[in-house]
């Protein structure tokens, strides 16, 4: 059976200062992961089950809250954002600024000059999609749809135009 883990009584303290005056849900779960095995006994299993989180979250959340009794002012950075990016949104920007005065005057944009040239910046391959979600986030979008489908033939349908009936008759 696993060993219930030793705990600092002044974090159990701050912990039961935070629990009391807990504003919301998070610094609650953070007072109980330190006030359950200190106050209970409870391994970090019975701990992780009682707060319905997994073991590491349990660890994690005692971290959290010894950051929050170290400085309650500080901010924490959330999980998401961009953290794969190989261009900052302003670059992203700035590298976009290129095609901006064709596409301003009518031209058409073709994904594939612009997909080379980014993998050219970036120095490595880059997938088509990276290329469409870029020029998705900076709001660019086809505007006309195409105007004929590309297998149509204009002198089949001319031909059928002259050969049509003028009015339907039943037969």
């Amino acid at each position: 059976m696993a060993r219930p883990r030793r705990v600092d009584m002044e974090l159990v303290t701050q912990a039961q200062v935070v629990a009391a005056q807990a504003g919301d849900v998070d610094s609650l779960r953070c007072a109980q992961a330190v006030l359950l095995p200190a106050v209970l006994g409870a391994t970090l299993e019975q701990t992780a089950m009682l707060l319905g989180v997994g073991r590491a979250s349990v660890l994690r959340l005692q971290g959290r809250l010894r950051e929050l009794c170290a400085d309650p002012n500080a901010v924490r950075p959330s999980w998401g954002g961009r953290r794969r990016a190989s261009l900052t949104s302003e670059e992203e920007s700035d590298f976009l600024a290129r095609w901006q005065d064709d596409s301003n005057a009518g031209g058409v944009l073709v994904a594939s000059p612009l997909r080379a040239a980014l993998a050219q910046k970036l120095g490595h391959p880059v997938a088509a999609s990276v290329v469409y979600r870029m020029l998705a986030r900076h709001g660019w979008r086809k505007v006309a749809p195409d105007t004929r489908h590309p297998k149509s033939d204009p002198q089949v349908q001319e031909e059928w135009k002259k050969n049509s009936p003028k009015l339907w008759q039943r037969s």
